[in-house]
């Protein structure tokens, strides 16, 4: 079932309600963690399981952090263009649920590949490397912030509903079917992921979004539930 929104009232009035609420949610925390960075950080981003600052309603409060302006601008550009659009098809109900599915999925795809690293690091101070203490160290205190798994998650949700859209970029300036978009920014994910070379970027974050999306939407198109709404 297909939603319609009103038009009238405002440019904001016009925006989908889960969407407007989720980019007005996120830029209310950034201003926040602007305000006082250390205390945001420390409560409300993403840390592993094992470290002495993880509190489990990190799983969901990291979702809406960001490390900087660009960060949180793309994101929310993103969510806008491609969560409207899912919004208008989905209903609210069931693209929130979408979006939850996918951002925690990130955060459980990213939290399986630390434990991988962290097994690393143990076997190597069991070995008797004690610099490997170091690394497991900083492990326990780098936080995860971002909705980037939720937005990678979109993108492949647009990308399965709409195939054949066509996308195009400012920078650089290419045009591509939507299919194609999706493709290669999984595969950018998975190459940087697995070599290493994505900086600070969460990369299998990213990839635990569209993977998530991608089972959740092909669990509904098994039920016959793709275009159904949650009334």
């Amino acid at each position: 079932m297909n939603y319609s929104y009103n038009q009238r009232g405002g440019f904001l009035s016009s925006w989908p309600p889960v969407t407007k609420s989720l980019i007005i949610i996120n830029v209310l925390v950034f201003v926040m963690t602007m305000l006082n960075e250390d205390f945001m950080i420390r409560n409300f981003a993403l840390f592993y399981p094992a470290s002495p600052l993880f509190k489990p309603w990190q799983i969901v409060t990291h979702m809406f952090m960001h490390g900087g302006f660009w960060h949180i601008f793309f994101n929310m550009y993103t969510l806008f263009i491609f969560g409207s659009v899912l919004e208008r098809v989905w209903g609210p109900k069931k693209y929130l649920l979408f979006y939850f599915v996918t951002g925690l999925g990130a955060a459980a795809l990213h939290t399986g590949v630390q434990w991988i690293e962290v097994q690393h690091y143990m076997s190597q101070l069991a070995a008797g490397n004690q610099a490997a203490a170091a690394g497991l160290g900083t492990m326990m205190h780098i936080p995860t912030v971002g909705a980037s798994g939720a937005i990678y998650g979109l993108l492949l949700g647009y990308g399965m509903l709409f195939p054949d859209a066509v996308l195009a970029l400012i920078f650089p300036p290419v045009a591509l079917k939507a299919k194609w978009f999706v493709l290669i920014f999984a595969a950018i994910e998975l190459l940087t992921g697995l070599t290493g070379t994505g900086g600070s970027v969460a990369h299998f974050a990213h990839l635990g979004g569209m993977l998530f999306g991608w089972l959740l939407i092909l669990y509904w198109k098994r039920k016959n539930r793709l275009y159904q709404s949650y009334d």
